[in-house]
């Protein structure tokens, strides 16, 4: 099997067990990585953001690829991922976001009636708008120099619809979801336009060297199953046929596709058919149902907040979470975005957790590291 292209002649890989888990292959142990691995936690990053704004790093290709390398040199993680936002899609087509310190991202001019979706650039290239990304993601496939792979990401259409109606984070969405009761022709046509997007540029993070692409619907716990269903899924379906589609047209290989709905625990066997190779899961999903319902590979799903514990209970934790699991068809990780006041001593308790057990479990033959393969 092709499973990238060589067209930038990238250093070797010497790290694949995240690939051939997504893959449903046998590994040495458990792979694991960590959502925002790369952010306020570690004291690095935060000197970097005492120099630069927010969005300054991620434009900046140098940048963003020393800030995404610093949870690489620090912790023995399986993988990298680059440093970007959900919402530079929404800048792309012509929105304006600010990130403000203690508030997060904030859109002056969100969309509020359906006539303002005349206002984006329904037409964008995202080969032009959006190329910083690619040019960070090429410069760290290569500072990488093959130790780990490294991930590409995007928002998912819903999350980021709820952004650019709701003007920045909600506790509610209340906003987003009065446009799909009362505006929903409007609500697919903003949806199909996202979705678009999303799928160029998935396709061009690939081309640029990324080696897996997680797709993030972070505001999924916001839809019902009828919602879910009608609002996200078809258009998580539609992004990984399309980004499929497009990297084999291009023949850029085979690239697994994670896909991480947040609070869509009551579709999570619906999403194991979308087209995805692994399904992210939060943390409140159980381990066992997870396995019940879901044919595929699996990521998560530790509580972020689990890792103020003392670190003998993080132990505990994280081994209970990988033995649940089973050692096969698993990427190990947090079941959401790591904390900006973590200790990042926490995090090393934690991966190493994971490398240590899942490769006890392997080396003693444990009957249950076989339920999955």
């Amino acid at each position: 099997m092709v499973r990238k292209s060589d067209h930038m002649s990238f250093p070797s890989l010497k790290n694949d067990l995240i690939i051939r888990a997504a893959f449903g292959e046998v590994v040495e142990r458990v792979p694991v990585w960590i959502m925002r691995q790369a952010g306020r936690y570690l004291p690095e990053f935060r000197e970097e953001r005492k120099k630069h704004d927010f969005f300054t790093i991620c434009q900046t290709p140098e940048l963003a690829c020393e800030v995404t390398l610093q949870p690489i040199r620090r912790f023995d993680l399986d993988a990298a991922i680059i440093f970007s936002d959900i919402l530079v899609i929404p800048q792309a087509l012509g929105m304006e976001v600010q990130m403000k310190t203690g508030v997060g991202p904030v859109f002056p001019d969100p969309l509020v009636q359906p006539s303002d979706l005349d206002k984006l650039e329904s037409n964008v290239d995202v080969r032009t708008k959006l190329n910083y990304v690619y040019e960070a993601i090429t410069l760290t496939r290569h500072k990488l120099e093959g130790k780990v792979p490294l991930i590409g990401f995007s928002g998912a259409p819903y999350t980021l619809m709820g952004y650019m109606i709701e003007g920045g984070g909600s506790k509610t969405m209340s906003k987003a979801k009065k446009w799909l009761y009362q505006e929903p022709e409007a609500s697919h046509k903003l949806l199909k336009l996202l979705t678009k997007v999303t799928i160029a540029y998935l396709i061009e993070q690939v081309a640029a060297g990324a080696q897996l692409l997680q797709v993030f619907e972070s505001s999924a716990e916001f839809l019902g199953p009828a919602l879910f269903e009608e609002f996200s899924l078809p258009y998580l379906e539609e992004i990984a046929v399309g980004v499929k589609q497009g990297i084999t047209q291009r023949g850029l290989g085979d690239v697994p596709l994670i896909v991480f709905a947040k609070g869509a625990y009551h579709s999570i066997s619906k999403l194991s058919y979308a087209g995805y190779n692994v399904v992210g899961l939060d943390w409140t999903v159980d381990p066992n149902i997870a396995r019940d319902f879901v044919h595929i590979a699996v990521q998560g799903n530790l509580d972020p907040c689990a890792l103020y514990s003392p670190k003998e209970d993080l132990i505990t934790k994280t081994t209970d979470m990988v033995r649940q699991f089973g050692v096969r068809n698993y990427i190990a990780n947090l079941g959401h975005g790591i904390y900006p006041d973590m200790d990042p001593e926490s995090v090393r308790t934690f991966v190493d957790t994971v490398h240590r057990v899942s490769e006890e479990i392997m080396r003693k033959g444990d009957p249950y590291s076989q339920l999955y393969t």
